[in-house]
């Protein structure tokens, strides 16, 4: 199993002189002490999360910073940009960071985020797919057709040329099993995470991605798959529970609509169809079997057990997401305990980058 530091991000107990220390820190420690990989994404127009408006620009950053750790996109929501884009700046990432960088692709699903290219927000899927395959050409060197300014077609490369022959490649997918079946004809590495699905479903997913990865690869790569978990170690599992709670409930709060989907008991269309109390009560049940059964939250020796059962769903990276609401020295203070929990797991350095 792999571990990486992933950034999503919550932005409320930032000053504007520190805003990116936990970031720039954070991946320092993780370059230092073997982690394999320093996710960041892209997110627009919320104050939770919009301190990553272009992973590429924080992937440069912390490029800058480190010699080792892998530097990746979780994700490029790849309909609001032009693919020659989206190639040439993570070509500068590659080259500033020689030959570490990757990317995984989403769709997008909010649609004021599409207010940077309304026209794609209909058929975003479609979108999404066709330029994987313009990202894909460009960064082995290959022309894609364009329409310059005047209405004329026309053929471009994007520059500069990477380090990488071929870009390592993930979907990001939040459970929709028929995304998981396509990441693998493509052969594409999987992003999903824990929110919106069981352990048990995603173990069904992982295995019909796995399938569809052999079948489309000539030497029936099984396909590389990556879940986000949130991630707080200490001492004491009791004293971890009550100092994440109130930002691990506060994300499950913004993520209601995912865990709706996951409860099969409440029979609920919505968070617009419960009243306070209920929100409240679906909120703390959550917290609780995120923290018992899930996240990598507590003592080391109970995220051992998370991992393993990582493990048996089919991971092969945990993206350790570290910065969900609590204090940037108190995140940067946790990350010697999960090198014990990763050097207690051990690693796989044999699993390579996706594609």
């Amino acid at each position: 199993m792999d571990f990486s530091l992933f950034y999503f991000a919550n932005d409320s107990g930032t000053t504007e002189d520190d805003r990116y220390r936990l970031l720039l820190e954070g991946a320092r420690f993780a370059d230092e002490h073997g982690f394999h990989a320093v996710w960041t994404p892209e997110r627009h127009f919320h104050q939770f999360g919009g301190t990553y408006p272009n992973p590429s620009v924080t992937g440069a950053a912390v490029a800058a910073v480190t010699s080792r750790v892998k530097i990746r996109a979780g994700s490029v929501v790849a309909p609001l940009h032009h693919p020659v884009r989206i190639a040439e700046e993570w070509s500068v990432v590659d080259n500033i960071s020689r030959g570490r960088v990757g990317v995984s692709f989403a769709s997008g699903w909010h649609a004021t985020d599409f207010a940077l290219n309304p026209s794609t927000y209909g058929d975003r899927r479609t979108e999404m797919y066709e330029r994987v395959e313009q990202v894909r050409a460009l960064w082995r060197g290959e022309a894609i057709k364009v329409t310059d300014g005047l209405g004329n077609p026309a053929e471009v490369r994007s520059f500069p040329p990477p380090v990488q022959a071929e870009l390592p490649v993930w979907i990001t997918s939040v459970g929709d099993i028929e995304t998981f079946r396509s990441a693998g004809r493509i052969g594409a590495g999987l992003l999903t995470h824990l929110l919106g699905q069981t352990p048990e479903q995603l173990a069904e997913k992982i295995a019909a991605y796995r399938e569809a990865a052999a079948e489309a690869s000539p030497d029936g790569w099984p396909g590389h798959v990556v879940v986000m978990v949130h991630t707080f170690l200490g001492d004491d599992n009791e004293a971890v529970r009550e100092l994440v709670r109130p930002s691990l409930s506060a994300y499950m709060r913004s993520s209601l609509n995912l865990i709706l989907a996951s409860d099969t008991g409440s029979g609920s269309d919505g968070p617009g169809s419960l009243d306070p109390d209920e929100i409240d009560f679906l909120v703390e049940r959550s917290f609780e079997h995120y923290f018992d059964n899930i996240g990598l939250l507590g003592s080391v020796d109970k995220a051992r057990e998370a991992v393993r059962r990582l493990t048996e769903l089919g991971v092969d990276e945990v993206a350790c997401l570290v910065d969900f609401g609590l204090p940037t020295d108190e995140v940067l203070s946790g990350l010697t305990h999960l090198q014990h929990l990763r050097d207690a797991c051990g690693t796989s350095d044999a699993a390579d980058a996706a594609g």
